[in-house]
């Protein structure tokens, strides 16, 4: 077993009947004023190894915090393979999964997600994909809690997801989204060395907002999507402001106002925590200055006393894929049913 990489077994079996690779990449939520509803795909992948095995569960884990993944059945993506499993009526199984993780755990960059969605889409193609979309949605969105990573990491691209109880459902979620193109930006991510758990971003918010600050989000998040499906820059970068969440979360984020700042400052469009954070999305129009941007946003980081790296990403239209004998396949549709 190479440096970076651990192993644990829940139980012994004999080898796997057959076996799957999916590939889910990372995403940013929210984007500053679409709390819970916007989404984009980025290029920047999790890549899950699912095989079935008698009985029990094998984990492997490589790559950005291998020493995080849990080796037993709590492991998100065993827990999303058994949750499609069964909902598929299969009989029991065991898993063995591997993991290649280069999204950062635990940064707001929908390293939980992609785990959830990877188990899913693996389970289901083993199974003989019995599942829709919106089913292996739905799947994903209880086990994430909320559908704005899961929705982008399974099909791709910028998306807009509304998600509730659907009436006469006995309870079961009902979720409409729709997936757009997010043209003419780039995305570059100053990712700091400090987690911040989406459990704990979340207790930081308030439970009741004004009517102002409603209002202002309101129409900021639908100019974001007009300016990201139009690919106008201008009307981009005046949307990218929020009342609702970051003013709390930034508290416990280093260093946050003066990040998006200093990419503001060195040619971005705006900048976003990412998710929950701590790391800060930043918007850019084609050819801006990555680098600049990048080294801006790290240099701000730093100057708040804690060490931070970037990225500078592309987003990702595809979304979760599985791999066959002629390549990767997407899995993903463009709308919801």
């Amino acid at each position: 077993m190479r440096e970076g990489e651990r192993s644990g077994s829940a139980a012994v079996g004999i080898g796997p009947r057959s076996r799957v690779r999916v590939r889910v990449p990372a995403t940013s939520a929210n984007l500053g004023p679409g709390f819970d509803t916007l989404g984009m795909a980025l290029s920047l992948f999790n890549y899950f190894d699912v095989e079935l095995a008698p009985e029990g569960c094998w984990i492997e884990a490589a790559g950005e915090a291998a020493e995080r993944v849990p080796l037993d059945s709590d492991n998100l993506v065993v827990r999303a393979a058994q949750a499609v499993w069964e909902q598929a009526g299969m009989p029991p199984t065991g898993w063995r999964v591997r993991v290649q993780a280069q999204i950062p755990f635990g940064r707001g960059l929908g390293s939980s997600a992609s785990a959830i969605v990877g188990g899913a889409v693996a389970a289901n193609v083993l199974a003989g994909e019995p599942l829709g979309v919106a089913d292996l949605l739905r799947v994903a969105a209880d086990l994430e809690g909320h559908a704005d990573n899961v929705t982008p990491a399974l099909v791709g691209g910028f998306t807009v997801v509304v998600q509730g109880d659907a009436s006469g459902s006995g309870g079961r979620r009902d979720i409409r989204w729709v997936r757009l193109p997010a043209k003419g930006v780039i995305a570059v991510v100053a990712v700091p060395e400090l987690q911040l758990p989406t459990h704990v971003s979340r207790r930081m918010l308030p439970q009741q907002v004004s009517l102002q600050d409603a209002v202002f989000n309101m129409s900021r998040a639908c100019l974001l999507v007009a300016g990201l499906a139009t690919g106008d820059t201008q009307v981009v970068a005046a949307a990218m402001d929020d009342r609702l969440h970051q003013p709390y979360r930034a508290a416990v984020v280093p260093g946050f106002t003066q990040v998006v700042d200093a990419a503001r400052g060195a040619g971005a469009l705006g900048a976003v925590l990412s998710g929950a954070g701590p790391a800060v999305l930043a918007l850019a129009a084609e050819g801006a200055p990555v680098e600049r941007i990048g080294e801006a946003m790290a240099g701000a980081f730093t100057a708040a006393g804690v060490r931070a790296r970037w990225l500078a990403l592309s987003l990702d239209d595809v979304g979760a894929q599985v791999e066959t004998p002629d390549g990767f396949r997407a899995v993903g549709g463009s709308r919801c049913p």
